[in-house]
């Protein structure tokens, strides 16, 4: 019978993607591997048919859908909810497909923690596939020792927290969701924490090199202390070529990116969550008009409570300044919503990135040698902020207020000091150097490469 793997993301583009690209590095190891991959959204059907055409041994299995409570839950909830309603399919799956095939292991996000109940009675080797850093990691496997040692909620606590591997912690700078600990969310990501240190393995979608201390302390057992650690693999980068097979080649900025001097440009994008009041935006655009660096601005609609505004409704000359365009049509363009991301930051015309701090965004910017400045919005990007800036030392910190407002003198401040200055050049040689450290992971005999060699080599043993 064939070896098969399954790999399970929980809902969303993004979540899809990365799962597809770790699917594609296993077959990259071991051809003859069948891959399928659960997958529980129509959205990114386009995306799916793109993989299906060019990769014949990856197939897709859609779980069917839920109902989804009645309720209005929060959205990190409803991403734990919809694998726990699926269960029920994943079992019937996973057993269809242990008989026709031998599964070798089956690899889940920390979304889809509610489906290691359902392998481990199967008696399926489980895998986490963490899709953020590895100092991210460090903090979440120390979770259940932060929750027995600490009484106070997070937020309350206005202190620094000690964690292995990493720089001491600001609490306000953890992921909201983990503020209160009577939350039903904190209470889904301590058991999401325990669980992943009793799993088969952990994927990290990072490289020894970039984060040596925290790759060290995950190795060593140091965030998972009085139990055995779970074995980590430093698998990374993985990096989705061409946005998912979109024809980027025919985006206007592409070719406005042509025009440009070598390293002139700094390039602002903030992924697909990444919303800023009108207010933000108008200060975002005296920042650059001012700097009067040359700039590509990917502008998204402000956040609004009416779900029907689409994108071809987004009008920038209403939501920018005043003859700001006009002003600004010789240094800079704005594009709306979306840019061909890894396309335009390994552009030669590309000198700086601003970003939202996400780890793909970070991984791609470091693999195409782009130096950063980190303007963190949601989720754990505050605590990636502290990695990239101060541990890794690939970006520049902005100032951000207590609701993190930036002005536009602190933005134009931020960009000259990375254009021009000193510290700019050394946060650009930095990022140069922790490029060719990425590259030499992945290459054959590189430690991501081996970290993949053992793995796979583990399922053969015994």
């Amino acid at each position: 019978m064939a070896d098969t793997i399954v790999l399970y993301p929980s809902p969303g583009m993004g979540h899809v993607i990365s799962m597809v690209e770790l699917g594609k590095l296993l077959l990259k190891h071991r051809p003859s591997f069948s891959i399928t991959i659960f997958i529980t959204t129509g959205a990114t059907l386009p995306y799916v048919d793109h993989v299906t055409a060019t990769t014949s041994s990856i197939t897709f299995h859609h779980l069917p859908a839920v109902e989804l409570p009645p309720t209005s839950i929060s959205s990190e909830e409803l991403a734990y909810e919809i694998p726990r309603l699926n269960n029920p399919y994943v079992h019937q799956a996973l057993q269809n497909i242990s008989q026709k095939s031998n599964l070798v292991a089956f690899f889940i996000d920390f979304f889809c923690n509610a489906a290691y109940q359902v392998s481990s009675i199967l008696g399926i080797p489980t895998y986490y596939f963490f899709t953020t850093c590895a100092s991210a990691l460090c903090h979440f496997l120390y979770i259940p020792t932060h929750h027995e040692t600490i009484t106070k909620n997070i937020e309350d606590l206005h202190d620094y927290l000690q964690i292995p591997g990493i720089p001491p912690v600001y609490s306000q700078d953890m992921p909201k969701v983990m503020f209160d600990r009577e939350s039903k969310i904190y209470k889904l990501i301590l058991e999401t924490a325990t669980q992943m240190g009793k799993s088969s393995g952990i994927l990290v979608n990072s490289c020894a090199a970039l984060e040596s201390r925290a790759v060290k302390a995950l190795s060593d057992g140091l965030c998972i202390p009085n139990e055995k650690s779970p074995p980590i693999y430093c698998v990374g980068p993985l990096i989705a070529s061409n946005d998912g097979g979109s024809k980027s080649d025919e985006h206007e900025c592409l070719s406005w990116l042509n025009l440009q001097p070598s390293k002139s440009v700094v390039f602002l994008c903030f992924g697909s969550m990444g919303l800023f009041t009108a207010e933000q935006l108008a200060e975002m655009a005296a920042g650059l008009e001012n700097g009067g660096h040359r700039f590509l601005w990917v502008v998204r609609n402000p956040p609004s409570e009416d779900e029907t505004k689409t994108t071809a409704q987004l009008d920038l000359d209403a939501l920018l300044p005043q003859g700001f365009l006009e002003r600004t049509k010789d240094k800079g363009l704005v594009v709306k919503s979306w840019a061909p991301q890894v396309e335009v930051l390994s552009h030669d015309s590309v000198g700086g990135f601003v970003t939202h701090c996400g780890w793909n965004s970070v991984l791609e910017a470091i693999c195409a040698g782009v130096p950063m400045i980190a303007w963190p919005l949601y989720a754990e990007q505050r605590m990636n902020r502290l990695f990239i800036v101060d541990e890794m030392k690939v970006a520049l910190g902005l100032n951000q207020d207590a609701n993190g407002f930036v002005t536009a003198a602190e933005l134009e401040m931020r960009v000259i000091e990375l254009m021009d200055s000193k510290n700019g050049k050394a946060v650009r040689d930095q990022v140069m150097a922790m490029r060719n450290c990425a590259k030499l992971a992945i290459q054959d005999g590189g430690s991501s490469h081996l970290a993949m060699e053992m793995l796979i080599e583990s399922w053969t043993k015994g």
